[in-house]
């Protein structure tokens, strides 16, 4: 699984025209978002095929496609704070999270600006 962040423009139908394009083509969206910023919105979603989707979207009226490596983990929903202390190891190790999000089966979706160093945090907070 991977990220891809898609820049389009803030307009009515956008949303539309994004999921319709890629479940025409049978990419499923395992997670995501997408958050308006003036005059385009930036999106995020986890998918299988991320090459097969930059590759959709890459044609038509998105304005940029991104794919990210992700780190995918589950936190302890039963221990209050656990979002706040995983992001605090992170800082320490120096890994900023570009972007936070959860997929349809209640994991953690993480895009790091190290994913190596991220990576190593996040195989010790299992």
């Amino acid at each position: 699984m991977k990220d891809i962040e898609i820049i389009l423009p803030n307009q009515p139908g956008m949303l539309a025209r994004l999921g319709e394009l890629l479940g025409n083509n049978s990419i499923s969206l395992e997670g995501g978002g997408v958050f308006s910023n003036g005059a385009t919105a930036i999106a995020h979603f986890l998918v299988a095929e991320a090459e097969k989707a930059k590759e959709l979207l890459s044609h038509g009226p998105f304005i940029s496609v991104r794919i990210n490596e992700v780190l995918i983990l589950r936190l302890k929903q039963d221990v209050p704070g656990q979002l706040g202390m995983f992001a605090a190891a992170m800082a320490e190790a120096g890994v900023n999270i570009l972007v936070q999000y959860s997929d349809h089966a209640g994991q953690l979706i993480i895009v790091p600006d190290d994913f190596e160093k991220g990576r190593r945090v996040s195989e010790k907070w299992r």
